[in-house]
């Protein structure tokens, strides 16, 4: 079976820094915003946590994951009919 494409956790982990590193700071003392950025927060906690069960779920099953770190990167060489490096 083909490995399962999964987002690399490196992702969740950017996305969460700039939110309460960057973003929280940047709304100030702006209740309502500081309000949604902190849902924002714990919907990205949630997004992690569930792919994390079903992390646990393909390994119980044998289950290849590849984690991606792009949509460009492409998980099986495409054949060439360049030689390489040319």
């Amino acid at each position: 079976m083909d490995p399962i494409p999964l987002p690399s956790h490196i992702h969740y982990e950017l996305l969460l820094q700039l939110l309460e590193r960057q973003t929280m700071f940047a709304v100030g003392h702006d209740s309502h915003q500081k309000e949604l950025v902190h849902e924002l927060i714990i919907t990205l906690r949630k997004a992690l946590s569930q792919q994390k069960r079903l992390e646990q779920s393909c390994e119980r099953a044998n289950l290849p994951i590849d984690y991606r770190w792009s949509l460009n990167s492409c998980a099986t060489p495409v054949a060439s009919d360049t030689p390489t490096g040319q």
